[in-house]
């Protein structure tokens, strides 16, 4: 039987995730500000930027398997509630320990947009890939404006005012939610320990996942080694750029994002190996630009805009492939994708730091290069799909 959801109840989840999501990245540009604030040192500061990385982690793996237990509607709108909370107590919080632990829930509650997503691909089986696309988009556009918006309210006003106005933004988008998303009551009727049991066995039970979560892993490791050293080598010499500069980077990159829902429908059509391969080669084309072109400006902009339309791409495209797998554990699935995915992530901004500190650009280019070529074989070499 085919589902169908209206354009503006898309409209409304990818909103809501974009803004649930943005929460965990304000932090990195208002460090100084925060680390002055309290009487810290500036790497004492950067604590707060782990803290929500290890929440979002947590909340990944132990909170979103719950949309496929409990009605998912309920669950977003709790996980949005204490959300509001956490981000007016960080809004008047005097204790650096205090910041730290509010920094935890925050990333811990922000997975709100990680049940929005498996939610939205349950409402719309006859383009499941288009709309995953669009809220994906929105995600994305919330991770990658945040920093913008961050460092421009703290400018203008001060580091406090920037979860207070998001605490406005998060209750309002959770009025939204309220009004015009339907009660959504999943079938999984085992305990909270089964139910975590059953997110692991979920990528024992699907060759396909397993393969896609491996391909999601490698991608999104290159994308987070190629961000977190791309401010190393663009303020050093020959380009010396400042902060704010490096940063209209960023805004290149929402602009690519705003590609992904194209590849959704290509997933759509049947056809998403075709589009995993296409948004590699374009992430295979960027990083080659860059390791031929090291020194280039205009290289860095167009291998910014093409590895940023073929790792979000890459991700619609496998979002919307595994939700096909069961319906009846789009939560449980999407946890065990996304946690793999995450910890990719992790790993690629660790290979890359520790690239950069051995060989500079040159090996971080290399590196970035090996990533690609084993995504590639990945799409490459076939593999069975079996569903027991």
């Amino acid at each position: 039987m085919e589902t169908t959801i209206t354009k503006t109840q898309i409209t409304v989840m990818s909103i809501a995730a974009g803004i649930c999501v943005a929460n965990i990245y304000y932090n990195q540009p208002i460090l100084n500000d925060i680390a002055k604030n309290f009487n810290v040192s500036a790497s004492k500061a950067g604590i707060i930027s782990v803290m929500a990385q290890a929440g979002y982690g947590l909340g990944l793996f132990f909170l979103t398997p719950l949309g496929d237990k409990i009605n998912r509607k309920k669950l977003i709108i709790a996980l949005m509630a204490a959300l509001v909370a956490v981000l007016v107590g960080t809004t008047f919080v005097q204790n650096f320990f205090w910041l730290c632990v509010f920094s935890l829930l925050t990333g811990l509650l922000g997975v709100a947009a990680q049940v929005i997503l498996p939610m939205a691909a349950s409402m719309d089986s006859k383009n499941r890939g288009r709309t995953v696309g669009i809220i994906f988009t929105g995600i994305l556009v919330g991770i990658l404006s945040a920093r913008v918006v961050s460092g421009f309210i703290a400018g203008w006003l001060n580091w406090r005012y920037v979860y207070g106005i998001s605490a406005v933004m998060v209750l309002l988008s959770m009025a939204l939610i309220q009004f015009t998303l339907p009660n959504a009551t999943p079938g999984y009727q085992g305990n909270y320990a089964s139910l975590l049991g059953s997110t692991l066995k979920q990528l024992q039970r699907f060759a396909l996942l397993r393969k896609t979560a491996l391909l999601g892993a490698l991608v999104f490791g290159l994308f987070c080694s190629f961000w977190t050293t791309l401010t190393f080598h663009l303020s050093g010499e020959p380009f010396n750029y400042k902060t704010d500069v490096i940063g209209l980077f960023g805004m290149l990159a929402i602009a690519g994002a705003m590609l992904a829902p194209l590849f959704g429908k290509l997933a759509d059509k049947g056809n998403p190996r075709k589009s995993q391969l296409f948004s590699v080669s374009l992430i295979l084309v960027g990083v080659l630009l860059i390791q031929v072109y090291p020194l280039s400006v205009t290289a860095f902009i167009i291998s910014v805009l093409l590895l940023d339309v073929g790792v979000q791409a890459t991700q619609v495209t496998n979002v919307a492939t595994i939700y096909t797998l069961d319906e009846t554990a789009p939560s449980r699935i999407n946890t065990a994708y996304m946690t793999t995915y995450f910890i990719g992530g992790a790993l690629g901004s660790f290979a890359g730091i520790q690239c950069w500190n051995a060989g500079g650009w040159q090996l971080v280019s290399w590196q970035l290069l090996i990533w690609c070529l084993l995504a590639l074989a990945i799409v490459v070499v076939k593999s069975k799909a079996i569903k027991s």
